[in-house]
């Protein structure tokens, strides 16, 4: 019995080997199929081929970067000069308008033809000197009404004036580079009076 319980270990265990050892053939013959994945190296000249193409792209947008700046500080420094601007034309306003009315009041005085011809001259030097800077002024009559040039003060009924139309402006308005600075102040017509 000790004969026959030793040999069925011994052939076990001789499966059992054989068995390994063909598995680990197996695995190695996998293993040498699979190419080993390798970096590859890089000649010098590469690798400052590479360098120089990643500098060049930093240059590249770096002076982008510097570009972009100096359009924005121009922008800014335009911005800044106009917002400058636009406080002296806004108080040069008043002084327009009162000389306006004094010249309206002198010319029922005919005795001051000659002062009245000089404060004309003075007043379209003033216009000019303004409009240089960039200043509009807005005179809508007969105009259309829009609520973003003009400011209502009045509505009045008109046979000649169609409705939302400008009759009459009481104060011109003004621009500046586009930018309103002074709403029109403007009568406004309601159309044809309503016979009751």
């Amino acid at each position: 019995m000790t004969d026959k319980n030793t040999e069925p270990t011994e052939e076990t265990a001789a499966t059992e080997t054989t068995e390994a050892t063909e598995a680990s053939q197996c695995t190695a013959e996998v293993v040498s199929e699979t190419p080993e994945v390798e970096t590859p190296k890089l000649s010098e000249l590469e690798q400052a081929k590479l360098e120089a193409s990643d500098m060049k792209t930093r240059y590249l947008r770096s002076v982008a970067d510097m570009e972009n700046f100096r359009k924005r500080i121009t922008r800014e420094k335009q911005d800044i000069i106009r917002s400058a601007a636009a406080s002296v034309v806004e108080s040069l306003l008043p002084v327009l308008d009162n000389m306006k009315l004094g010249l309206q009041a002198a010319e029922n005085h005919p005795e001051a033809k000659d002062v009245t011809t000089g404060f004309k001259m003075v007043e379209g030097q003033l216009k000019n000197a303004l409009i240089e800077q960039g200043l509009e002024e807005l005179l809508p009559d007969g105009n259309d009404f829009d609520p973003n040039l003009h400011e209502c003060i009045a509505q009045q009924a008109s046979d000649t004036v169609a409705e939302d139309k400008v009759i009459q402006t009481i104060r011109a308005g003004y621009r500046l580079n586009e930018r309103l600075i002074r709403a029109a102040n403007v009568i406004v017509s309601s159309g044809p009076a309503k016979s009751e």
